[in-house]
């Protein structure tokens, strides 16, 4: 049995339905106990993106806090991973990636608020946070296994996750089909910059963080709509094959081969955790950073990251790939995203997504290279994260040279193991999740009445 067969069982295994019942479960049971809060207080978190005081202890503003957690989570998940989700399950994936980015939301928050409350300063004073911390310091002492078990995953995930081998892989196969540059001389010169970025820590990454996602996210949205408005008249009917396929079997037809509801689910859901990893535990590393003396507001803020990432810009990917049919066709991968925009806007949209795609993968690598180190720190002190940021270097040079199927099953399993530990601290954890959303709302009451 090959490397790729063993993986494969072992992602079928782990991504089952105990998992996805545990990573959709955490969301329901937190959107339930905070009362529909990702419904009816999303006004308000996203008037805090830009609203938002900086006050307290932190080591940037929410504002960067925030495009830190969006350059790990807004990245091939967007464009890759949709397409790969579509291309295995079916257009339903899509509609199975809404469902766990909605309850998503609420993991999200919950989160990024005991990213806040159980936050600490490490050696060098800066702040140190994130599910190993509320794990620690929430649950208890006696459940510091769990935090050292999240700790290591994390790292795994940073670097053979989401964190490298994705990421570049992506870059170079999409650069080398729109412009035809060589894959390895490519990945040379994502090794260049990502060492000359996060040699330089927080500070550095979280400004070209903030300088590139808003922008690029912009672009990508404004570029998406206009394929959405070619096909304006055909976007219900789209909506319906969506939705249709969710809860159907989805047969075969041209290149695609077919697809069961538990593909679909399994696909959506994997895909989505992957694109804006709610309840993976890697968002409150960044939201811990944040300046405020508030947990609820940076959950808030938090939360808005899932919103933005798989409502909004996954949900443009996937429409662009039902309207311009090419989810049946022979493309994988960013190839099907590629295919979709340029049948759409021609040559021109085909270089457009080449370079969306490349810096939301490079900001991707970005921010994992901040998760893995807090990760190292806890684990192992600060004397061990210049070994790890050159570990981390040599993996993205490496990228280039593995295969996308293996790829992916291996980001599926390492965060399948992050998810676990994090999902039942927020259980765990709910009772100071909804205690502190209700001194928040009080607080945000008495001072609209003064």
């Amino acid at each position: 049995m090959d490397a790729l067969s063993i993986a494969k069982q072992i992602d079928s295994f782990l991504w089952g339905p105990p998992l996805i019942v545990l990573l959709v479960g955490t969301g329901v049971f937190l959107t339930i106990r905070l009362q529909l809060l990702q419904v009816f207080r999303l006004p308000t978190a996203l008037g805090l993106i830009f609203k938002a005081k900086n006050k307290g202890d932190g080591d940037v503003s929410s504002f960067k806090a925030l495009c830190l957690a969006l350059a790990a989570t807004v990245g091939t998940g967007n464009i890759v991973g949709v397409a790969t989700a579509v291309q295995v399950g079916g257009p339903g994936a899509i509609f199975w990636m809404w469902m766990a980015a909605f309850f998503g939301m609420a993991t999200k928050y919950g989160e990024g608020l005991l990213a806040i409350k159980y936050r600490t300063i490490d050696e060098k004073g800066q702040i140190a946070g994130g599910p190993m911390y509320y794990i620690e310091r929430g649950l208890g002492k006696k459940w510091r296994p769990l935090a050292i078990f999240f700790a290591a995953s994390c790292i795994l995930v940073a670097f053979f996750g989401i964190g490298t081998f994705p990421q570049v892989n992506a870059i170079v196969d999409s650069v080398e089909l729109s412009f035809g540059v060589n894959k390895y001389i490519t990945d040379a010169v994502i090794t260049i910059l990502v060492a000359a970025i996060t040699l330089g820590g927080i500070k550095s990454i979280s400004r070209a963080a903030s300088a590139i996602v808003p922008f690029m996210a912009v672009l990508y949205l404004i570029i998406s709509a206009l394929i959405l408005i070619i096909h304006a008249s055909q976007i219900p009917a789209a909506v319906i094959t969506i939705i249709h396929s969710a809860f159907t079997t989805t047969a075969a037809s041209g290149g695609f081969l077919g697809a069961t509801i538990m593909m679909a689910m399994k696909n959506g859901i994997a895909r989505g955790v992957f694109s804006n990893e709610s309840g993976l535990g890697s968002a409150p590393i960044a939201a811990a950073a944040a300046k405020t003396n508030w947990p609820s507001e940076q959950g808030l803020i938090s939360m808005t990251g899932t919103f933005i990432d798989t409502i909004i810009i996954c949900t443009m990917t996937g429409l662009t790939l039902v309207l311009t049919g090419v989810w049946n066709g022979d493309a994988v991968g960013a190839a099907m995203t590629n295919s979709a925009f340029t049948s759409a806007l021609g040559l021109f949209g085909g270089h457009f997504l080449t370079v969306s795609l490349a810096l939301f993968a490079f900001t991707t690598i970005l921010g994992w290279n901040y998760y893995g180190e807090r990760a190292c720190l806890y684990l192992f002190g600060m004397n061990s994260i210049i070994a790890y940021r050159i570990i981390f270097i040599l993996l993205v040079a490496s990228g280039a040279f593995l295969k996308l199927d293996l790829i992916w099953i291996i980001a599926d399993i390492v965060n399948g193991l992050m998810a676990i530990p994090n999902l039942i601290a927020l259980i765990g954890l709910s009772g100071v999740i909804a205690a502190e959303t209700k001194k928040y709302l009080n607080h945000i009451k008495e001072t609209n009445n003064k």
